[in-house]
């Protein structure tokens, strides 16, 4: 492993472990979001819309940072397969400017962009 590649790993574990940081210091620890929400709303006096406005809104962030942390480990174990760096979609190479601001990239911008336009 090169010490670009080192710099990458580095990176890519510093962002996992602040968001899994993040993730227990909103949850309250072990807690799932799902179950915090319940404990929330179980006994909350606001409105139902406000309720399930709120309940939604505590889903989207579980999806998200579920998605964030796949992003981080699939870009992990392709350093470890030797595949980092490497479009996953073309497997042209992804230019260090972009693994620099997203080390989670998996595809290079066009494909990226054709994803965004065509998600499979």
């Amino acid at each position: 492993m090169n010490t670009t590649t080192q710099a990458f790993k580095a990176q890519l574990l510093d962002m996992r472990e602040r968001l899994l940081a993040q993730i227990a210091e909103q949850r309250g620890g072990a807690k799932s979001r799902a179950e915090v929400a319940a404990e929330h709303f179980a006994h909350s006096e606001d409105a139902t819309a406000q309720v399930n406005t709120a309940r939604d809104l505590e889903f989207a962030l579980n999806e998200h940072e579920t998605a964030e942390l796949s992003a981080i480990d699939a870009a992990l174990e392709r350093l470890s397969a030797g595949t980092y760096g490497h479009c996953t979609d073309c497997d042209a190479t992804i230019p260090p400017a972009r693994l620099s601001v997203a080390p989670e990239a998996a595809r290079c911008i066009a494909c990226q962009e054709t994803f965004e336009r065509h998600p499979s």
